[in-house]
């Protein structure tokens, strides 16, 4: 009788949190970006410059972006278009409740997840739709910066604490708000491209048949010890994501893999092997790959000396971000400008949105402002993410990667580095882990030790 008290005052409490989580994360501060007109802008491999063009050009409030002394020109459009068209994972709430848990939302400590994902949604953009890809109403969509400190958030939060006491929770989709777009009939080729569009997204869905969301990479964390409502650091994600790509089953994923690097150590063998492990007589073509690099940027600070190396890294076509952040929060790093990294913030609670069904609103996928930080602030523990399309890419990307990090390392030692061969020639061989487990015994330590080193989230 006893226990049985204690476990309803655990799930009061449980409750208590996730509904006062909703509401710390379901307002922001009105802000602006600023940008300076006389510095390139890089956006995961494309570069945009801010020339002087017309001081009467100003940029869109809603943008939630400016330019230093008002004026713009150039290809910022282009810029914002690139940058909206990035899929944009946040918190949510009221999302089906969490196995063996009593949380409907991952507000408070789901951050790195999310930035995982939106990691892994920008590789499948390239897979599917390729870089150049931009989502045709990314300008029409409203700031959701905008947001601010009223009346309705705390009538939200007193919503959710009751639905959340009661056991009861309405799945509301927020009202579509995209402007109407006139034209033309879209040809097949823009059909193509908007069903591709959804589809990735709904496989981050928040609900246990979504291959890549919240519920079944936090299964797969389960393996390393995790479970909901713990902290995930940036190297243990990267091994769950290679996971839930690994267990995947949709006919579209077929044809990608991921690798995670062993000590800052990309095997070329064992990442040609991968490619190549499935292809027959029937199927010659080879797998993409996503190639996930945990590293660390210095001690207990980032080394400034760094710098340039992430620069470098963001400017490379086969960058699809980095999961990183600062000290206590996640953050999506595409981009930057100048000392400046630009970012997507998942710290923003979002009402749950029904991806199985039909034409599912898009707008709160997206982010409408981008967001900067300096470097400096940046925390020492981040994943590194590429993207191959075939082994001839990979091998073309290895060439580059390593060229740059020569450049840009200022240490003896590059941060990683690509060997010929596979691990196994280098006494890494792991053990082999039975049907039963999807995490080997050194896996495990993997786990443990970066669970050491990661920044702690709150």
């Amino acid at each position: 009788m006893e226990a049985s008290g204690t476990d309803e005052v655990d799930k009061l409490k449980t409750k208590f949190i996730s509904a006062w989580n909703n509401m710390k994360y379901s307002w922001v501060l009105k802000t602006k970006t600023y940008f300076s007109r006389n510095s390139p802008v890089l956006l995961l491999g494309k570069c945009y410059h801010f020339k002087y063009e017309d001081e009467s050009k100003m940029l869109p409030a809603r943008s939630g972006c400016a330019i230093e002394d008002h004026v713009i020109a150039g290809n910022v459009e282009e810029f914002r278009k690139d940058f909206i068209s990035r899929i944009w994972l946040t918190y949510r709430e009221e999302f089906p409740q969490i196995e063996a848990s009593a949380l409907t939302t991952d507000c408070g400590w789901g951050c790195t997840l999310r930035t995982g994902q939106m990691l892994l949604a920008q590789g499948l953009i390239l897979h599917f739709l390729g870089r150049a890809w931009t989502w045709p109403d990314a300008l029409h969509i409203e700031n959701a910066d905008s947001d601010s400190w009223t009346s309705n958030t705390v009538k939200k939060f007193t919503t959710s604490f009751e639905a959340s006491l009661s056991g009861d929770r309405e799945l509301r989709t927020p009202a579509v708000s995209l402007k109407e777009t006139s034209g033309k009939r879209p040809d097949d080729h823009a059909v193509r491209n908007e069903a591709y569009h959804r589809k990735i997204i709904s496989w981050f869905g928040d609900s246990p048949v979504a291959v890549f969301g919240l519920h079944r990479l936090i299964e797969f964390g389960k393996k390393s010890g995790k479970k909901a409502g713990d902290w995930y650091g940036p190297a243990v994600v990267a091994h769950i994501l290679r996971k839930a790509v690994e267990e995947a089953r949709h006919p579209d994923l077929q044809g990608l893999t991921i690798y995670v690097a062993q000590d800052c150590t990309v095997y070329n063998s064992d990442v040609i092997d991968k490619q190549t492990d499935s292809v027959t007589a029937g199927d010659a073509r080879d797998k993409a790959v996503i190639i996930l690099v945990p590293v660390r940027l210095g001690g207990e600070r980032t080394n400034t000396d760094y710098l340039e190396f992430v620069k470098g890294v963001l400017s490379l076509e086969y960058c699809v971000g980095i999961i990183g952040g600062k000290p206590k929060q996640s953050y999506y790093f595409a981009g930057f400008q100048d000392d400046s990294l630009i970012y997507m913030d998942p710290h923003y609670c979002q009402s749950f949105v029904d991806v199985s069904i039909k034409d599912f609103p898009l707008e709160t996928f997206h982010c409408p402002s981008p967001k900067k930080m300096s470097f400096r602030k940046m925390d020492p523990s981040c994943t590194i993410g590429f993207y191959c399309r075939n082994v001839q890419d990979f091998e073309r990307a290895s060439e580059e990667i390593t060229k740059m990090l020569k450049i840009s390392s200022k240490e003896k030692y590059p941060l990683f580095t690509f060997v010929n061969g596979h691990s196994k020639d280098f006494d890494f061989t792991s053990t082999a882990a039975s049907e039963e487990d999807l995490f080997s015994e050194d896996e495990r330590k993997n786990f443990k030790r970066f669970s050491t080193e990661e920044f702690v989230l709150l």
